[in-house]
């Protein structure tokens, strides 16, 4: 599956918090300057940034497994704390 957010934060800091957020529950498998991978029994999660028309970065995030699977629910909980990160009074819902 593949999920994207658009996002004023800095591509580093979005990197930054990739690293946090999945570093403890997958390990690190690619690092590049705007691009993690990280693997473990859960699957493969991609995290991709961009800077996208001078003052957007776009964040996607992909999963090797089937929607719904724990990876795909750890995708989306990301984008729900990047959005968070950016509005601080954004109130992260749902059960992934």
């Amino acid at each position: 599956m593949k999920y994207f957010h658009r996002s004023h934060l800095a591509p580093d800091a979005v990197i930054a918090r990739a690293n946090a957020f999945f570093g403890p529950r997958l390990a690190p498998t690619e690092e590049a300057p705007r691009r993690r991978r990280f693997s473990g029994t859960l699957g493969q999660i991609a995290v991709t940034v961009q800077a996208e028309g001078g003052h957007y970065t776009l964040v996607t995030v992909e999963t090797n497994q089937p929607g719904e699977s724990e990876a795909d629910k750890l995708a989306k909980r990301f984008l729900t704390v990047v959005h968070t990160m950016e509005d601080p009074g954004h109130e992260p819902r749902g059960a992934y």
